[in-house]
């Protein structure tokens, strides 16, 4: 049976405490590595955060958590995700709320 990759998997190099670490996760882009690390940086605790797409070939990002504190890079980084998420299911509702009351400009093309 094949070998799975996790999705999230953390460098060597992390501090003992992960206070300070270096994630990797698998099959996602700046478009989530982006976004990851504007809500990180959110958090007052945080002291540096920045992702990077290794190489084009490599279909994974990197993402480097400092905290102030000794405090856990790993705990921001599960309760950045789940504030992710809720942004985007709230994003989601609204934009389905609003296609349903239908106001919007429609366009049909001439051919």
């Amino acid at each position: 049976m094949a070998e799975t990759t996790p999705k999230i998997r953390i460098m060597k190099g992390a501090t003992p405490d992960l206070s300070a670490a270096t994630y990797q996760i698998f099959d996602e882009s700046h478009t989530i590595g982006n976004a990851l690390r504007w809500m990180i940086m959110k958090n007052p605790k945080v002291e540096f955060c920045g992702y990077s797409v290794p190489h084009p070939s490599e279909n994974l990002i990197q993402l480097r958590i400092q905290m102030y504190d000794g405090l856990s890079s790993l705990n921001t980084l599960l309760e950045a995700l789940d504030n992710l998420d809720a942004v985007c299911d709230s994003v989601e509702e609204r934009y389905l709320s609003s296609l349903g009351e239908g106001r919007y400009e429609r366009w049909e093309e001439k051919s």
